[in-house]
């Protein structure tokens, strides 16, 4: 993406042949320092092939040579329009290995800051972000404590960010990223809110990156709980005990809670285009933490702002409201379905009954695969075998046994599955009754 490249700064002997007697004189005048470099060079316009006036640069960016005359030079070509592409990226170039040195020879974060300024002053526009290169210097040389205090002088001193495709981001997004990429998801959260606390005022893109760093975090947490407790069923690792659990939940809300300062930041501070993607996090957000009630306001407030969410996320969404049996948010989320097509509709309710299973809301389950029967839809073989399990398990409960034989009965008339033998035990006679279903 970053198309400078850094160029050997020497005079070759094609060069010297190239230079006449302007340049050579152009040089001791410019080396006296006795005149402005633009009346020098003014007075010598005619005489300096464009070659030259290249060669003049590549000579003043040298080390030990004066870098301050080669940007007056810069400057002075640009005002008399004679930058074309190369000699453009010459001098981006010449910055890019200024930048280098100084971050290498542990130079000062403000002086960086203040070459960048120097760049902007001289009318210096390279075709990408001079700030992401620094900020990527910076962290490819692991150098990441600078990399933020440059970020801080960068929105301090207000310098102008644009990036390689023309539109206004910023600094504090493009660092945030950097570290989210590397799996740093609570640094890019602590970057932005620090910054934003400190009165530096981040872009509002920003926003958008830590609270995906939130979502990053939040899904990593959640696969390993599943993990943890799949590892537990199966007797290899012991159950989290209470308190373990509550320091996990607090954990969670606070993540929550900063989500939602980050949003609040985003909506107040940004265009009315960003809402939907601000709301597009917080439902990952609270699905990540199987939170249905608000992870259903999210849709809705998605909805709102112009962005639809995509049917799966609906449907993950029922099956979260499903197994903690948020009846209103349900009837809600099935509303869809009515103009759904029978494909989608077998989706959705195969989502219904698995969040009833999961959690535990067994009777809801088996009425929700007869529904599906009634309509022609056929459950999947799994969930089928995963209620019939759990209605056994509850057999003995009167709304479970009726439940069982009503289901078995369904499946049978639907050819899923052969007939079925009940047995009954009844203690106080010691009688067993056997019936075909």
């Amino acid at each position: 993406m970053l198309k400078s490249v850094e160029l050997d700064q020497y005079l070759t002997s094609d060069d010297e042949e190239e230079m006449g007697e302007g340049f050579f004189e152009a040089i001791e005048e410019l080396e006296r320092m006795v005149r402005e470099p633009s009346d020098i060079l003014g007075g010598m316009n005619g005489r300096l092939s464009s070659r030259e006036l290249q060669l003049v640069l590549i000579y003043f960016a040298q080390e030990g040579r004066d870098s301050w005359c080669a940007l007056e030079v810069f400057e002075w070509l640009k005002k008399e329009n004679k930058v074309d592409d190369e000699t453009m990226e010459l001098m981006v170039s010449i910055m890019c290995s200024w930048v280098k040195k100084l971050i290498e020879n542990e130079g000062d974060v403000g002086d960086v800051v203040d070459l960048l300024v120097d760049m902007d002053c001289v009318g210096l526009k390279p075709d990408f972000s001079m700030i992401d290169k620094v900020i990527s210097m910076y962290w490819e040389m692991e150098k990441k404590e600078e990399a933020v205090l440059f970020v801080k002088d960068v929105l301090r001193k207000g310098i102008e960010y644009e990036d390689d495709e023309g539109e206004k981001g910023g600094p504090t997004g493009y660092l945030a990223w950097k570290m989210m990429v590397e799996g740093n998801y609570m640094d890019a959260v602590n970057l932005v809110i620090d910054l934003r606390e400190s009165g530096l005022k981040p872009e509002i893109y920003s926003y958008l990156i830590a609270m995906t760093a939130i979502v990053k975090e939040l899904n990593d947490i959640a696969k390993a709980l599943r993990k943890l407790k799949s590892h537990a069923k199966s007797g290899l690792v012991a159950e989290l005990d209470t308190e373990n659990m509550e320091l996990i939940e607090k954990y969670q809300a606070g993540l929550l809670a900063e989500g939602l300062r980050l949003s609040k930041w985003a909506i107040k501070e940004g265009s009315s285009s960003l809402q939907g993607s601000v709301h597009e996090r917080l439902l990952a957000m609270y699905i990540c933490t199987g939170r249905g009630l608000e992870a259903e306001r999210q849709l809705w407030e998605m909805k709102l702002a112009g962005k639809e969410a995509s049917g799966d996320l609906y449907d993950i969404v029922l099956a979260i409201c499903a197994s903690q049996k948020e009846t209103g948010s349900i009837s809600r989320l099935l509303t869809r379905t009515e103009v759904s097509s029978s494909e989608r509709r077998r989706k959705t309710l195969s989502w219904l009954l698995r969040g009833y299973v999961k959690g535990g809301h067994i009777v809801n389950a088996a009425e929700t695969m007869v529904k599906m029967l009634e309509m022609g839809l056929y459950p999947e073989y799994l969930d089928g075998v995963a209620v019939l399990q759990e209605l056994r398990k509850r057999i003995h409960q009167p709304a479970s046994l009726e439940t069982y034989i009503n289901l078995c009965r369904r499946l049978y008339d639907a050819s899923l599955i052969g007939p079925c033998l009940v047995y009954l035990y009844i203690k106080q006679y010691k009688l067993w009754v056997i019936k075909m279903v």
